[in-house]
């Protein structure tokens, strides 16, 4: 079963105990309260595997033909596109066109769906309506606020440090943790920490920080997929939906926190006389957070709590880990993060060359890799040695003409040279130029020019 499913589950188990209504779990599970409903009934019939989707792995019988879908989306390219928004036809005037001169039927959601993922059609979005106060969430659990503080929060007893703010946005209530920086293990390590004390949220609200959000590449437009972060594929695994703000003012309940603990935070850590983050996130867990909490957090409007256990059986540390893909090369070796990777031939589940492995880093800094669901075992080998001096540059790449060897005849003198080879004094001038035969011919003096001219051009 998903993680969804089971989390359905749980909430549905809350309702057989009577802790939480019918109502409030179609909300807490996403879904319309006849859907909840269906979802009731299955589950006191079958359980929890009742939950379990009944389509899973099924092709849908309406689905159209890949060439039908092609079909059509290069008639809408041809016929119904253009440069400009307004020259484009919308998908219910392209269905009816397609179906009027082309006898081709679509129905308009199937082509809209088909246009956007082709990126043939974009939204004309009003303008958008004047900003009012959002109202506070009903419940608890429904929406928690992330972000981080950068500050001297050690003034000069210790560098800057970040402080992770998580504050729920129906009660005020708010968890807080020292990081180094605001990166991904730091958001981890600040949402693992609220999960123990309250359990999974339903939704997050951050900024457009790249930890928490991205916009999605070219490949997952065309693909139809959204754009993950490491962070963001954890919460998804979770069932938590994460939500960017578009401006500091839209999640101003975290930020008026930063200013409070801005104050307040600095002063206490001061008398603490704290000179370290460890102790100070010790003093946040046992006296800050309870005592602020006890102070500043309000009851929510509704009673009912939307954070779901860990369901049972699933392990946070596979969920809480940064999963890369990598490709296993000729001799069996993965490249990650400046290290080698040798894996090792076991059982059946061995991953052949050029393939694809998962490899993933914990919250400990140790890895596994993974290929077809199985743990692959792996051992580091030494990289390549470093050569001491780097290697000239090729003379034709720098242009320079090549010098001649140390022996070559250029460097010698001409009275170095072999005995068997006629020096440039013992050749008269007349007979330079030729080979040493000819000019051994022609060197006796009963022998003229016609001689010389007989030796040199007979066969």
């Amino acid at each position: 079963m998903s993680v969804r499913e089971l989390k359905r589950a749980a909430v549905l188990a809350r309702v057989r105990s009577g802790d939480l209504t019918l109502r409030h779990a179609s909300e807490l599970m996403g879904v319309s309260y006849r859907q909840a409903k269906r979802l009731w009934t299955r589950f006191r019939q079958r359980g929890a595997i009742g939950l379990r989707h009944r389509s899973v792995g099924r092709r849908s019988h309406r689905r159209k033909p890949a060439a039908f879908r092609r079909k059509v989306l290069g008639v809408v390219r041809r016929e119904f596109g253009g440069d400009a928004t307004h020259e484009r036809f919308g998908p219910t005037l392209a269905a009816e066109h397609l179906r009027e001169e082309f006898k081709l039927v679509i129905h308009h959601e199937t082509l809209r769906r088909w246009m956007l993922t082709a990126r043939l059609w974009s939204r004309v979005r009003d303008a958008p309506a004047h900003r009012k106060r959002r109202e506070r969430k009903a419940h608890f659990g429904e929406l928690v606020q992330l972000d981080g503080s950068f500050e001297a929060w050690l003034e000069d007893r210790g560098p800057t440090a970040c402080l992770m703010d998580l504050v729920d946005d129906a009660t005020g209530t708010c968890g807080l943790r020292f990081e180094a920086q605001e990166t991904t293990w730091g958001a981890v390590r600040s949402l693992r920490a609220w999960i123990a004390v309250y359990g999974i949220p339903l939704a997050l609200y951050t900024d457009w920080k790249n930890v928490y959000v991205r916009k999605p590449t070219e490949a997952e437009i065309g693909a139809g997929e959204i754009g993950l972060t490491q962070f963001g594929r954890m919460c998804a695994t979770l069932g938590i939906r994460i939500i960017a703000a578009s401006s500091p003012q839209a999640k101003g309940r975290v930020e008026r926190g930063h200013g409070t603990h801005q104050d307040r935070l600095i002063k206490k850590l001061r008398r603490k006389r704290m000179a370290t983050y460890d102790a100070a996130n010790g003093y946040l867990t046992s006296h800050y957070i309870p005592d602020h909490n006890r102070r500043f957090a309000r009851p929510p409007a509704a009673p009912e709590n939307f954070h779901t256990p860990v369901p049972p059986g699933l392990d946070l540390d596979e969920v809480f880990r940064v999963e890369t893909e990598r490709t296993v090369s000729n001799d069996w070796v993965v490249r990650h993060d400046n290290h080698l990777l040798q894996l090792e031939r076991r059982g059946r589940h061995y991953p052949p060359a050029r393939s694809t492995v998962r490899v993933c880093e914990y919250a400990d800094g140790h890895l596994d890799v993974w290929y077809g669901g199985q743990r692959v075992p792996w051992t580091e080998v030494a990289g390549r040695p470093v050569t001491a001096a780097p290697r000239p540059a090729s003379r034709a790449i720098t242009g320079l003409p090549r010098p001649p060897a140390a022996d070559h005849p250029w460097r010698r003198s001409y009275r170095e040279l072999p005995d068997g080879r006629p020096r440039h004094e013992e050749i008269p001038t007349r007979h330079r130029g030729r080979r040493p035969a000819e000019a051994a011919a022609c060197a006796g003096p009963a022998l003229g020019w016609g001689a010389c001219s007989a030796a040199s051009t007979s066969p």
